[in-house]
């Protein structure tokens, strides 16, 4: 199989699900993204045709569980954005000989590996750039790069359209994989909402930290 790592960029909770404010206290979202970020690792163990996880933080506390667990740690000093942390994730993959990876957020606790693994399984020729779409459908919650050079990173607004521009500019034809599990996020109030009913599909094994951070939010007083 081809050699394949994950990429996994963490932002610092202190700096975490920001548009969560009007909903959360800023406890309760801290706790909530150090679940998501650990069941997204747990759940990446599942995917059979990853080779490693390279986390990219600047958080202590998930570099200390990503030194536990065995996965490759990159310091995120400057915290520029997400296509400086997967650019720096890359850069160790290669140097650890990965001959593609697969970039995720940590916010996506609902992913299901057999999807991930079928992604993979479809796209083992070389080159390839496959995006999975948020599922508002304009951003990028996975990008597969094969090898892990072919296109920059570039997420935001907009990202799905400029990474298949990026990849046809490369002379590659892109893959869109619309992954259900991968593509929900949670940034925003609604997010939230969407996570608990896509939670109900996911069996009671997985996202097990999500859950627990859930059942507490469910006794938060709402903000405001």
């Amino acid at each position: 199989m081809v050699r394949t790592f994950a990429i996994l960029p963490v932002k610092r909770f202190e700096e975490a699900k920001q548009r969560l404010r009007s909903a959360l206290p800023p406890s309760a979202r801290r706790a909530l993204a150090r679940a998501m970020v650990h069941d997204v690792l747990d759940a990446l163990d599942h995917v059979r045709r990853l080779d490693r996880v390279v986390v990219v933080t600047a958080e202590e506390s998930v570099r200390a569980l990503a030194a536990a667990r065995g996965d490759l740690v990159v310091d995120d000093p400057a915290e520029s954005g997400q296509s400086a942390a997967a650019t720096l994730g890359i850069a160790r993959a290669q140097r650890a000989q990965a001959e593609r990876v697969l970039l995720v957020p940590g916010d996506c606790p609902a992913l299901w590996p057999q999807e991930v693994d079928g992604m993979l399984r479809r796209h083992e020729a070389s080159p390839a750039v496959a995006v999975v779409p948020d599922r508002h459908g304009t951003g990028t919650n996975g990008l597969l790069l094969s090898p892990p050079d072919v296109i920059a990173p570039s997420f935001g607004e907009g990202s799905r359209r400029r990474h298949l521009r990026e990849a046809l500019d490369s002379g590659i034809t892109p893959a869109v994989e619309p992954l259900v599990s991968l593509g929900l996020d949670v940034d925003t109030p609604g997010d939230l909402e969407a996570l608990e009913v896509a939670l109900e599909r996911v069996p009671e094994s997985f996202a097990r930290h999500t859950r627990d951070a859930l059942t507490d939010l469910r006794r938060t007083p709402a903000v405001g």
